[in-house]
């Protein structure tokens, strides 16, 4: 399986070294466990390796996007077949899911690990679960190495049915937007789509940079999880269900406030 991958993969030969890094990249951790027979069986019924790498990679990102849409699973350190499973998810485990099917089919790849500031959660996320989040919420998206340079990925956190309706609601909303699970400065023209070209979606909520890790595994060890002790048992077994619903009204069209609800996040 391994070599099919580097036969498969993107072209890579270099250094020593760079040959190291990508062999390092595309190897499965706990939580990119691509060889998972859920990964497999999806990745050979979608016919992704087949596929040349710039198709490939938006193929597989476009799945992530929108056919795992927008939601709040029971912790941040889920393995990518768990995500698979539940059929949701945030940016953490998004982008689990992403960086292994990425892997799966060849596509060297790492997590940028941030915080950002939970104003870009509210009316996505309100009344007590918005009060037991943390100020700064523990964020990442994914890295990727193609055609010779690291292209960041992070606009599949939100599904387009989703974010179409925050873009209708919010249709006269000028400048930057902040809330709802997006911090943009232009929602109705994000750049979310795979182009060969970073994609944000919730990069202006950053408040803190962690730096780069070879493997979400490594990222969570190094700073754990969002949530623990009382208000990570109220957010698996209550809240995040709640949570959920509110997100599931809001794709199918409730109403919404005339604005994004939102505190100020703080500019350092």
């Amino acid at each position: 399986v391994a070599e099919r991958h580097r036969i498969e993969g993107a072209s890579m030969s270099g250094t020593p070294r760079q040959e190291e890094e990508t062999e390092r990249l595309l190897r499965p951790t706990a939580l990119l466990d691509y060889r998972h027979p859920d990964l497999e069986a999806l990745i050979r019924a979608r016919g992704w390796r087949a596929l040349p790498e710039f198709e490939r990679i938006g193929a597989i990102y476009d799945f992530v996007r929108d056919e795992i849409p927008f939601g709040y699973n029971l912790t941040d350190d889920l393995p990518a077949s768990q995500v698979l499973a539940d059929g949701l998810g945030q940016c953490n485990t998004k982008g689990t899911l992403l960086m292994a099917l990425l892997r799966g089919c060849g596509i060297p790849c790492r997590v940028h690990g941030f915080t950002i500031d939970k104003a870009l959660q509210k009316g996505a996320v309100t009344g007590i679960a918005y009060r037991l989040a943390p100020r700064s919420i523990v964020h990442s998206w994914v890295e990727i190495r193609f055609e010779g340079r690291w292209v960041n990925l992070e606009g599949f956190i939100l599904d387009k049915p989703y974010l179409r309706r925050l873009q209708q609601r919010f249709a006269g909303q000028r400048g930057a937007f902040c809330g709802f699970g997006a911090a943009t400065p232009d929602l109705q023209n994000p750049p979310v789509d795979w182009q060969g070209a970073d994609t944000y979606i919730q990069k202006d909520g950053i408040d803190r940079d962690f730096g780069v890790f070879d493997s979400p595994d490594a990222f969570y060890a190094r700073h754990g999880a969002n949530l623990s002790g009382l208000k990570r048992w109220l957010f698996r077994n209550f809240v995040r269900h709640w949570m959920n619903r509110n997100v599931g009204r809001i794709r199918a069209g409730a109403r919404l406030p005339s604005g994004p609800i939102m505190d100020t996040i703080p500019r350092r």
